[in-house]
């Protein structure tokens, strides 16, 4: 196992707490499992329960006004979609493409990603199918102990582990860095093509943080989730390793030997940026900057390092809903829109300056609203180039 360093403890009072009527104790049977799937005024959907769940909408309200009133209406369309005996996967993609209400997410994620089917009357079987399949996988995986392991894929995990998320208490806690620890190694071990590559771990955070939020009230960034009951946990860790297994089935050949899929997309960022901004892709090119000196991290972790988990969380929202290879193809847009945008800045830099201020960019109080005009660009470059 890594070494972990202490997680600080938080103020009692300040730490979020499991949602109202979740047990306390070690009562597994009566946590609600799948509370990220239906916070929509109705019964949820239990993988220990498979009954039928109805959902009762709200009625538009004609005085509701302003921004507010804008994304009540939103999400009323978003729950007559998810209430459908079959969901209109096509009807979710529009409706997710602005944005998905948090309360929703989990569900409208996992549906995109197709984890979840569309019929209602399969998920609560498919849910506990696969939760328990990641369970069989562990056991397997570790059953003769950490010697027993792959020992170059242990090591590396081992090594970026406790670089995850670093000062986040959620992901220097012990308990959440052994579900990453498990999440990674079981993926590496059944895609041997690639194994274990560095940056596959920060893709598992969205994930994870966006299933726990529907467990509890307040920041999951500083929740313990060594708190949740044993088998919520282990729900919570096998929805986080399937969505990222059917994330990464669409990358792959970015992980694999050599990484072409990464090389192949930073060579098109660098044609692309010579079009749509030829002063900058001219300055780089008379400064010795290489595109892949900053874009093949952009590629790998999918602007992890560079963006919050939230604006990354809202971003997922519109590639899940462009479906297809938009962690790819979609994302190399959303690339050159976030290099355009400090086209002013980069012009008066020399080589030092630019390497110095692309590995550290200033978005640390970015909004929803800054993602979403990076998608727009995006949406529009692509739709621009691909229709040539």
């Amino acid at each position: 196992m890594s070494s972990v360093p202490d997680a600080p403890s938080p103020d009692p009072s300040a730490t979020p707490q499991l949602r109202q009527g979740a047990p306390d104790g070690d009562s597994d049977d009566k946590y609600d499992l799948a509370a990220g799937y239906v916070q929509l005024n109705a019964p949820a959907v239990s993988s220990q329960d498979p009954s039928i769940v109805e959902f009762d909408a709200a009625p538009p309200n004609p005085e509701e006004e302003g921004e507010r009133g804008r994304e009540n209406r939103r999400k009323r369309k978003f729950l007559e979609v998810l209430a459908a005996e079959n969901v209109d996967l096509t009807e979710l993609r529009k409706l997710a493409w602005s944005g998905v209400p948090a309360d929703l997410r989990t569900m409208v994620w996992q549906l995109l990603l197709g984890y979840l089917p569309a019929p209602l009357s399969r998920r609560a079987t498919t849910l506990a199918r696969k939760r328990s399949e990641y369970a069989s996988l562990v056991k397997q995986a570790f059953s003769r102990g950490v010697k027993g392991l792959d020992g170059p894929i242990w090591h590396q995990i081992s090594i970026d582990i406790p670089r995850t998320r670093p000062g986040v208490l959620l992901w220097q806690a012990e308990a959440t860095q052994r579900s990453l620890e498990r999440i990674l190694y079981v993926w590496a071990i059944r895609h041997p093509a690639s194994g274990y590559v560095q940056g596959i771990n920060d893709l598992v955070t969205p994930f994870f943080q966006v299933f726990l939020a529907a467990y509890i009230d307040g920041d999951p960034e500083t929740f313990d989730v060594s708190v949740l009951p044993p088998a919520v946990l282990e729900a919570l860790e096998a929805d986080s390793f399937w969505c990222l297994s059917k994330l990464l089935d669409g990358i792959q050949d970015n992980y694999i030997f050599a990484q072409p899929g990464i090389q192949r997309l930073v060579k098109k960022m660098e044609s692309l940026c010579a079009r749509v901004d030829a002063p900058l892709a001219a300055h780089l090119k008379e400064q010795g900057v290489e595109f892949i000196q900053f874009a093949f991290r952009w590629m790998n972790c999918l602007l992890m390092r560079e963006l919050s988990v939230w604006n990354i969380v809202r971003m997922w929202d519109t590639y899940l809903a462009e479906g297809g290879n938009a962690f790819s193809e979609f994302h190399l847009y959303v690339c050159l829109a976030f290099l355009v945008r400090w086209s002013d800045k980069l012009r008066e830099m020399d080589f030092q300056s630019i390497i110095i201020f692309l590995q550290s960019l200033p978005t640390q109080h970015w909004c929803d609203k800054d993602t979403e005009l990076l998608l727009s660009e995006a949406f529009l470059w692509s739709r621009t180039f691909n229709a040539r």
